[in-house]
């Protein structure tokens, strides 16, 4: 997972604004009790992080790949 993608995901689940809250406020113990934002600057795995942000937020397994998006023709 890039950067780029931790974002849509993260934008897509808690919508743009409340995602850069939780990156920025919300400290993870899988993350070595950094916060999102402190993790990835710290070279955290997005997926890492990504998935220790589901975790807490009880994001549902169905979501955590993010939503369906249709392909481009």
């Amino acid at each position: 997972m890039r950067v780029s993608e931790f974002w849509r995901l993260m934008d897509d689940e808690f919508g743009s604004a409340y995602a850069h809250v939780l990156a920025r406020d919300l400290v993870l113990s899988a993350a070595g009790g950094r916060t999102a934002t402190e993790a990835l600057k710290a070279g955290v795995p997005p997926r890492t992080v990504w998935l220790a942000i589901c975790d807490i937020q009880d994001v549902p397994a169905e979501r955590r790949f993010g939503k369906d998006v249709q392909p481009k023709r």
